[in-house]
């Protein structure tokens, strides 16, 4: 596959091939082809540099939901030549404002339903039938933006340690490199169904537009509230593709529809944004026989996935890992990859550190570089970036994961701040979460770490499932863990809260744990 130079240019060559005989987009009722959605595209594009003053801008915010505005607006910035930086109208104004003006925007394409608040910047509200007036004639007499390899394609703004949302650049150079590698993996072509599941202001969206655009699929966008039925969803749209966090597995689990073969149509099921079990795994593939599973990891930082693992078809096949989550595999052919131990020392386990060309170039503020980047000299010394100089190919993205090698395969054993230390004793909360989840009636477990009355961490525990207690899981983690890995308490909750990402949403677990003593 030829590799497009912009990310724009993934799109526009399938219009070119694909045109009228193929459709790219689903919305609810709305389907448009391949022509009708470039077209479109074009028309917004046009308003875009009108109300730009006649120049192409050069960061344009994106406020639209799941509606037609909202890809079709993707795509048009695109077609500027602009950098995207979406935006989600169900986030606070003024978290909103902050992402305008760190971002730099020049204006915000909204659809009708945004929120009416001052960004401080433009705002250009258009609706799905965008008139066929002068001013929006379509820009198919210009070329398409000159391809700047190293030029931005899109920022997505991830939540900061201080609180404050920290802009994540992503340049053509890095998304065309990823496409490349992922989209012929799924066998898409013309008929392919792709779910849409992912907001915008994820960086999962991405692969959900391109993967499918790139190769003339369609994209089919669910409707927030069909996403906690994906069973019923799946079935309904007839989607071929399926990607999403493996949370969805538990609320169709919950649901009592993720029932042997329920899912006939699907051929490819991926999850990513968090570890998947093998537990759910299971439950998954037996929906789902003739799809297969495969599972994406990466942070925002190294464009949307680094590595892959693909369940073999035979369960007999499928490996055993210590903490009972799916691989999350070999490291992408373009990227190189090393594990730090606990001394900074290259080892089998540890810390996963990554480089190549799917690494950002560096923070939208340079003062978050330092810390995250590292260097190696020729002793194997760990040099961390200490914000002096730029930034080179040499350096080391540090994902802030641990990793271990089993089996020729990568398995994530949770964040380097994730393994805790109670009293002296080093603990992997991983290690009692997948005991818990081994449990009877037992669905989903995260073990946290609280502040005892003492100042000292201890753990809890919260579970999610049907017939089972605390008393019952105490019992079962007494002929298995020793004193010091016990939670001091353990709640069985209905459900574990989410982020907007889909997510497990840990610092509203704590809150609510805490509304529990």
């Amino acid at each position: 596959m030829n590799n497009p130079q912009s990310l724009y240019a993934w799109f526009d060559r399938s219009a070119e091939t694909f045109g009228d005989d193929c459709t790219a987009l689903e919305v609810g009722d709305d389907h448009l082809t391949y022509t009708e959605l470039r077209n479109l595209a074009e028309r917004l594009a046009a308003r875009l540099v009108a109300a730009a003053g006649g120049e192409a801008p050069r960061r344009v915010g994106l406020l639209a939901g799941r509606s037609v505005t909202a890809y079709a607006g993707y795509l048009a910035i695109l077609r500027t030549g602009a950098a995207i930086v979406p935006l989600n109208r169900e986030h606070p104004a003024a978290r909103t404002v902050h992402i305008a003006k760190a971002a730099e925007l020049d204006l915000i394409l909204a659809d009708p339903s945004g929120p009416d608040a001052d960004f401080g910047v433009p705002l250009l509200v258009a609706g799905p039938d965008e008139p066929a007036a002068p001013e929006t004639k379509p820009l198919h007499e210009l070329p398409l933006p000159e391809a700047e390899p190293d030029g931005i394609a899109y920022i997505i703004f991830t939540s900061g340690s201080t609180g404050t949302p920290k802009g994540v650049p992503v340049s053509h150079r890095n998304i065309s490199t990823y496409l490349a590698h992922v989209a012929p993996r799924y066998d898409i072509g013309p008929g392919s169904r792709l779910s849409g599941t992912f907001d915008l202001t994820f960086d999962g969206s991405v692969h959900d537009l391109f993967v499918a655009w790139a190769s003339g699929g369609t994209l089919v966008v669910p409707m927030r509230s069909q996403l906690l039925s994906p069973v019923k969803t799946i079935n309904k749209l007839r989607l071929s593709h399926w990607f999403s966090v493996p949370s969805l597995i538990s609320f169709a689990s919950r649901l009592g529809t993720l029932k042997p073969d329920s899912m006939p149509t699907l051929r490819w099921s991926i999850f990513g944004g968090e570890p998947l079990t093998l537990a759910a795994a299971k439950e998954w593939q037996a929906a789902a026989p003739d799809s297969a599973l495969e599972v994406l990891y990466g942070p925002t930082e190294l464009t949307i996935s680094c590595t892959a693992y693909r369940l073999p078809r035979k369960r007999a096949d499928w490996p055993t890992t210590a903490n009972g989550t799916v691989p999350i595999g070999t490291c992408y052919p373009t990227l190189d990859v090393l594990l730090l131990n606990e001394n900074g020392r290259p080892s089998h386990a540890g810390e996963l550190c990554i480089r190549g060309p799917q690494r950002i170039p560096g923070y939208l503020d340079a003062a978050n570089n330092t810390g995250r980047f590292l260097t190696l000299d020729e002793e194997g010394a760990v040099h961390p970036y200490d914000g002096t100089g730029p930034l080179t190919v040499q350096h080391w993205y540090r994902t802030g994961d641990r990793v271990a090698m089993h089996d020729g395969h990568l398995v994530h054993l949770g964040r380097t701040d994730h393994q805790v230390k109670i009293r002296g004793h080093r603990i992997e909360l991983g290690e009692i979460e997948a005991m818990l989840r081994e449990q009877p009636g037992v669905r989903d477990a995260i073990v946290l770490t609280v502040p005892a009355a003492d100042g000292e961490p201890e753990l809890e525990a919260a579970v999610t499932g049907t017939d089972c207690t605390d008393q019952q899981l105490y019992a079962a983690l007494g002929d298995r863990l020793p004193p010091y890995m016990f939670p001091r308490r353990i709640a069985v909750i209905d459900q574990l809260p989410l982020n907007p990402n889909g997510k497990i949403d840990r610092r509203a677990l704590l809150t609510e744990l805490g509304r529990r003593h």
